[in-house]
């Protein structure tokens, strides 16, 4: 049973990351290094109550019958496992045999879609808009489930069976991704970062979707590639390890901060063909410098990052200005094609649910770019033996069909003139 400070603990630090555009994550890290009296057991139970919150909070404020964060958290712990005296016990005084009796008689279907599927109204409506209801219902349940761990072997190192084995004994065992040719999966969290494996540079965390995106721009050894909005790098290592540690890529983004969290998994991949730049905007002199010498370039895009729901449900609660982010895919997305050579190709990707930040970026730039013709994905993942199938030149990516997070991605051909 918690102990009763640690329902306060999880309400406060609920309270903080609601009110502030500070990631989940980081708001937790930040938590727990100013209460340093709280253990590893303790610490593992305010963050999945909170993360659970942010999942079902809707659900939650119906059950509570309020919106009370306490009260929330309560009803959370009470439809996870909690009676209600236990939870009386911690010292709990709201209403807790009520939203028992709540929790045990609603009946879900009559509720308002958006409690339903433990969305924001307005994200609620645009899937509803594009799936329609009984699909958008679906990919909410899936996207209100915690995400697997996956993994991605660097082949610059190992084959993806080799580093299975090792894993395994270590204490790790995990299942070969379906899609992925470098992927691994965990279904449970565990300290893998303190594996042989992992110092090594054996492996990397990340989602067999976002893995897919590599694979789609198929860079070759000794081209120059540009990896266009490169955070800390998530894509440019699988990149160039695709290249074989040969030629180019250049990794640009707007802040020197997330290119520093690349140095180090770049020495633990044993990579040296990553020429990190900070720029200033997309049409920065750094940038314009390339122009029409690019093979490929690929444009993971900011955006409101909805298709990371399982990952991230703080997500959910934030304002997120979508006029500005599509101008900001537009003006990026532009910058970036003219970089590239005749007949080079250009990889535009999200990680967003949303028609206004895929399929609508994707017809505009067509519109404005007769130099460039979409490549049918169904091509690129045979060619890369993906035993995917898509119904569309897009690879669309979603929880509820294909078990990664929601990805967004096309690749276009420059025409060669």
């Amino acid at each position: 049973m918690a102990k009763p400070i640690l329902l306060h603990s999880a309400a406060e630090l609920l309270q903080r990351i609601l009110s502030e555009k500070i990631p989940a994550d980081r708001q937790m890290e930040g938590y727990f290094r100013t209460h340093r009296n709280m253990g590893v057991r303790d610490r593992g139970f305010v963050a999945e109550t909170v993360y659970g919150c942010l999942r079902e909070k809707p659900c939650l404020e119906h059950i509570a019958g309020n919106s009370l964060l306490l009260d929330v958290v309560a009803a959370y712990l009470l439809t996870h496992g909690y009676s209600a005296r236990a939870l009386e016990e911690t010292g709990f005084r709201g209403d807790a045999r009520g939203m028992v009796e709540r929790a045990r008689t609603v009946d879900k279907s009559s509720l308002p879609f958006e409690i339903q599927a433990n969305l924001p109204d307005w994200l609620a409506s645009r899937l509803r808009t594009q799936l329609g209801d009984a699909e958008s219902l679906t990919l909410s349940l899936a996207l209100n489930q915690p995400a697997p761990v996956d993994l991605r072997v660097n082949t610059l190192k190992a084959k993806r069976e080799e580093v299975q084995m090792r894993l395994a004994q270590e204490g790790f065992p995990c299942e070969i991704t379906p899609y992925s040719p470098s992927g691994l999966r965990r279904q449970d969290r565990a300290p893998l970062f303190s594996t042989r494996c992992f110092k090594e540079g054996l492996f990397e965390v990340q989602d067999e979707g976002s893995q897919l995106l590599a694979l789609m721009l198929e860079p070759k050894r000794n081209e120059m590639v540009v990896d266009f909005c490169a955070g800390a790098g998530g894509k440019t290592l699988p990149i160039g390890a695709l290249m074989a540690n040969t030629g180019t890529v250049y990794a640009f983004d707007v802040l020197a901060k997330r290119l520093d969290r690349l140095k180090p998994r770049l020495r633990r991949a044993g990579l040296n063909n990553v020429r990190m730049v900070t720029i200033s905007h997309e049409r920065d002199a750094r940038v314009q410098r390339l122009k029409g010498k690019i093979d490929r370039v690929l444009v993971d895009a900011p955006c409101s990052g909805t298709g990371t729901l399982r990952r991230n449900p703080d997500i959910k609660w934030r304002n997120i200005n979508l006029a500005e982010l599509t101008d900001t895919q537009q003006r990026i997305l532009a910058a970036a094609a003219e970089l590239l050579k005749p007949g080079g190709r250009l990889v535009y990707a999200t990680c967003s649910l949303l028609k206004e930040e895929n399929d609508d970026i994707v017809k505009q730039f067509l519109s404005a770019h007769p130099e460039f013709h979409m490549i049918p994905v169904n091509e690129i993942l045979a060619r890369r033996h993906i035993p995917l199938s898509m119904t569309e030149d897009a690879l669309r990516l979603l929880p509820h069909l294909h078990h990664t997070d929601g990805f967004y991605a096309v690749a276009f051909e420059r025409v060669a003139v």
